[in-house]
């Protein structure tokens, strides 16, 4: 620890492991710096009682950048995409979802012509750029999109599904609309969770040469013009190195950053996605027929993912999750959400307590550290920080994307530039 280090990473989560397998491939020597005793992040993988639990529902675009990547790595993963269909509850009615070609003829939640337009909004998604509607909120698009309100309210739960954003009015329609084709093309439900990703990944780290330590929270980084970064833990011990590359949440980057930078207000200013959400194991399921549900007026998000993942090690358990998607203004009341989310799940499978194994309620989590905001991308064209040397990365810190893809992309760009950087040198 006493020697200076090319490469310092904070944060053993996604992004922070897609970095340093990229930086391994190069001469520079790589350290990682997790806060917890456990690596992974939000893609970490909690085994409670033998049943896996991700941190609230987790899916894999299958048709994502983040797939390639990782296949680019030679990390592999296996589990199946769910079926499309499944209910949307509203007023506490069931209502088969129009989420495929029989869903549409035998939902009521659409007249004749709602069907007609619905139809060709999915179509129109799958077809556009996002990048031409840069300028928009999803709430604009949706207006200029749907004139029913019907399916403007379809199109809002959709991209609630696959981004977990429930802000239209704030969100950027390019971000969201880039995540809806990603997700009209599939997604997977991972056998044994996300952990295997991350295992793949740390493997291939420690094999590669990255060192990798934790319980290593780091309080401050200093830097002047002419000594490495000095990074000082919060056991007082302090590690130097030429670059470092900061993978955690943006307010928390300028709590430790010893100078002013211009890029400042932007971190402070950036709203986090958070969410609550009910995991459950279960020795069987009282409805075996109800798998997948989502609120229309009220955001609830309900799916069993071990009908398409092995999820407990003796694979004979369910394990479901319902999340309650929170909207950045939403003042949350902790204690009453854990309530909320077991009386929607009372809705879909009466009964289920008695069968229970375990289950944990995370009342408030954050789901990405941002809510992409139009116009986020000037702020985020590059890796390198206006502090020359400080990189970022996160699910927070590329321009176009956010979650795993934002993860992934941003390890991966981040990865690019400090090799570059130090090709120069």
């Amino acid at each position: 620890m006493n020697k200076t280090w090319d490469v310092v990473i904070i944060g053993g989560g996604l992004s922070g492991y897609v970095a340093a397998n990229f930086l391994a491939k190069t001469n520079l020597s790589v350290l990682i710096l997790e806060k917890g005793k456990k690596v992974g992040g939000r893609a970490r993988t909690d085994i409670v009682q033998d049943q896996y639990f991700n941190l609230g529902p987790h899916a894999f675009y299958q048709s994502g950048k983040a797939r390639a990547t990782l296949e680019e790595l030679g990390i592999f993963f296996e589990g199946k995409a769910p079926q499309a269909g499944g209910l949307l509850i509203e007023n506490m009615k069931f209502y088969t979802a129009p989420f495929s070609p029989i869903g549409l003829l035998k939902s009521k939640l659409l007249n004749l012509k709602d069907r007609f337009e619905w139809i060709t909004s999915l179509t129109k998604i799958k077809q556009l750029n996002p990048d031409d509607f840069a300028t928009l909120t999803f709430q604009e698009w949706l207006s200029q999109t749907a004139k029913s309100e019907h399916v403007q309210l379809l199109l809002s739960i959709l991209a609630r599904l696959a981004t977990y954003c429930h802000a239209p009015e704030k969100a950027s329609a390019k971000v969201i609309l880039s995540h809806l084709q990603h997700a009209m093309r599939g997604v997977v439900y991972l056998d044994g969770g996300w952990q295997t990703i991350i295992d793949q990944l740390h493997n291939q780290a420690v094999i590669s040469g990255v060192q990798i330590h934790t319980e290593s929270n780091v309080k401050q980084i200093e830097k002047n013009e002419i000594e490495p970064f000095q990074l000082t833990l919060s056991t007082n011990e302090i590690i130097q190195s030429k670059q470092v590359l900061y993978t955690g949440s943006p307010h928390e980057l300028n709590k430790i950053v010893a100078d002013c930078h211009p890029q400042r207000n932007f971190f402070d200013q950036i709203v986090p996605i958070k969410a609550a959400t009910l995991d459950v194991a279960l020795k069987k399921l009282p409805n075996p027929n109800h798998l997948f549900a989502l609120g229309v007026t009220e955001p609830y998000y309900y799916s069993v993912h071990s009908n398409y993942a092995q999820l407990s090690k003796d694979r004979q358990s369910t394990i479901l999750h319902v999340l309650k998607y929170h909207h950045p203004d939403e003042k949350i009341d902790v204690r009453a959400e854990k309530s909320n989310l077991e009386k929607f799940l009372d809705m879909i499978q009466p009964g289920w307590r008695n069968y229970v194994i375990t289950c944990r309620c995370l009342p408030n989590i954050t789901v990405s550290h941002r809510l992409p905001l139009v116009g986020d991308e000037r702020e985020l064209t590059q890796s390198e920080t206006h502090i020359p040397g400080l990189f970022i990365a996160g699910d927070w810190a590329s321009p176009n994307a956010i979650l795993s893809e934002g993860a992934v992309e941003s390890g991966k760009q981040a990865a690019k530039e400090i090799s570059r950087k130090n090709e120069v040198i």
